[in-house]
């Protein structure tokens, strides 16, 4: 079939959205049908050619919501008219990952989807002949995608598209690094480092959790506000002297947990220097840039502090994102002020500039 795509052709170019040819789905995938794709900062780092594993010409965007229109042979998963949520993160069910509840990271098509492939080494679309990759096993900028049904996460069909595709990866990456891998404690304190889609999360999923006091830190006066609403119980303005006032607030000791989701890696120290001596446990949710490294004072680490990182929250997503949703349409997660813009295909590149202004914490594109 033929569809419109937004394609990256060269890193550090805009992304041209064109006619691609999409192949039926093979055994074990599923055609779906976007309704709602958010914009994500791992696109705009790949679109960038800063992401050292990138590959073009590919069609980009992995944070989607949409319907099953086609299932191939063999699939049991999902059903056609299914509202799905898709997943960079796959769930086999079946890997010694999948079947471990240490971590949530699939390695059934993990070689395949890091070469922009689907899980027989071949690629669905193409363009006069010539091949086009898919991007974290999603490519979801697109008015249809070509997916492995383990990749994909069947939610409420009463979850509204725009509102349920953050889910696919920002949103659910911030609730799970809370829930999942720091297992926030009800009565501890928590401060989050960065008040994007990922540390909103996190504020969540620490009140979710029971936090009894979270910190929420960020340079935008207007996100700090956002960061209330999403229980907050105290702001603070970022900068050099951000760990110097957070053991102020704590009488000298730190915080329990602690969450980066800005990319920095100053900020990460921040994170680490910010725990609590003797147990602290700081997350690191943020992806750096290429190369970057974290300098980490050992004696924090002596004195007890840890630090995890935190994949997609740790969520295994078939499992668990239709479970964020549920919260979601049941009141506990405030999803609404998270969705700044609304856009269309054609204005992808516009996402993209809204992001780099810090216009908003999320655009999110919706296809008729």
């Amino acid at each position: 079939m033929r569809m419109r795509a937004a394609v990256l052709e060269e890193f550090g170019q805009p992304l041209q959205v064109q006619e691609v040819e999409l192949a039926d789905p093979r055994a074990g995938e599923v055609l779906v049908r976007l309704e709602a794709c958010g914009v994500c900062h791992t696109d705009m780092y790949t679109a960038s050619g800063a992401d050292p594993s990138g590959y073009a010409p590919a069609v980009l965007g992995h944070e989607g919501c949409g319907i099953v229109e086609r299932a191939g042979e063999g699939v049991t998963l999902v059903k056609e008219g299914d509202r799905v949520v898709t997943l960079f993160s796959p769930q086999c069910g079946e890997c010694e990952h999948c079947l471990s509840p240490k971590t949530n990271l699939c390695t059934a098509i993990r070689a395949e989807q890091n070469l922009g492939h689907l899980p027989d080494g071949t690629v669905r679309l193409s363009r006069g002949g010539e091949e086009v990759r898919h991007f974290m096993g999603t490519s979801t900028f697109a008015e249809y995608t070509v997916m492995p049904e383990i990749a994909l996460a069947v939610i409420s069909p009463d979850a509204p598209p725009a509102h349920a595709a953050p889910f696919a990866c920002g949103l659910s990456t911030g609730l799970g690094a809370a829930i999942n891998t720091a297992k926030v404690e009800p009565g501890s304190t928590c401060v989050v480092f960065g008040a994007g889609l990922v540390g909103l999360g996190a504020v969540a999923g620490s009140r979710l959790q029971g936090a009894e006091r979270i910190v929420c830190v960020d340079l935008s006066d207007d996100r700090l506000e956002l960061a209330r609403g999403q229980g907050a119980t105290d702001v603070l303005k970022g900068g050099p002297d951000a760990v110097e006032a957070i053991l102020e607030m704590t009488g000298g000791m730190g915080a329990d947990y602690t969450f980066e989701a800005t990319g920095n890696v100053k900020v990460m120290a921040q994170a680490v220097e910010a725990a609590r001596m003797g147990w602290g446990l700081a997350t690191m949710a943020g992806v750096a840039g290429k190369g970057e490294t974290l300098d980490v004072v050992p004696r924090l680490l002596i004195t007890g502090r840890r630090v995890a990182g935190s994949s997609f929250g740790g969520c295994k997503g078939r499992d668990q994102v239709p479970q964020f949703v549920e919260r979601y349409l049941q009141g506990e997660i405030d999803v609404e002020p998270l969705i700044s813009h609304e856009l269309g295909l054609d204005e992808v590149n516009r996402g993209f500039e809204l992001m780099e202004a810090q216009d908003g914490i999320r655009s999110v594109i919706t296809f008729d």
